[in-house]
């Protein structure tokens, strides 16, 4: 980390959902939480708590210097609403492979 840059990952304590057009994305009670300096809040859901069967891996790819490079996942009408590290950094290495969604509510 770099001086005054902070990742935190932690359980979150609540139930969360992610949906798209009324349609549920992702419900899990067992998302982490990874707070980041600078940015806001983002739920990581297991990708078992997640409809992988409704969204299709993108072409795009994208670097962060704390995280890692990160793969997208698109839906046909939205496309890279979802994002995962297959291999992250040894900070957040907890967030491996699951799904994080621009949109995200606590339930």
């Amino acid at each position: 980390m770099t001086h005054g840059h902070r990742i935190t990952v932690e359980p979150s304590a609540r139930r969360v959902r992610a949906a798209h057009g009324g349609q549920v994305l992702a419900e899990s009670d067992e998302a982490l939480v990874l707070k980041e300096t600078g940015c806001p809040d983002r739920y990581y859901i297991p990708p078992r708590d997640v409809r992988l069967d409704l969204l299709t891996e993108s072409a795009t790819r994208t670097h962060c210097p704390f995280k890692g490079d990160a793969s997208y996942w698109s839906l046909p009408d939205a496309p890279d609403l979802a994002w995962a590290y297959p291999d992250p950094k040894p900070d957040v290495r907890a967030i491996k492979d699951h799904l994080c969604f621009y949109e995200v509510e606590e339930v």
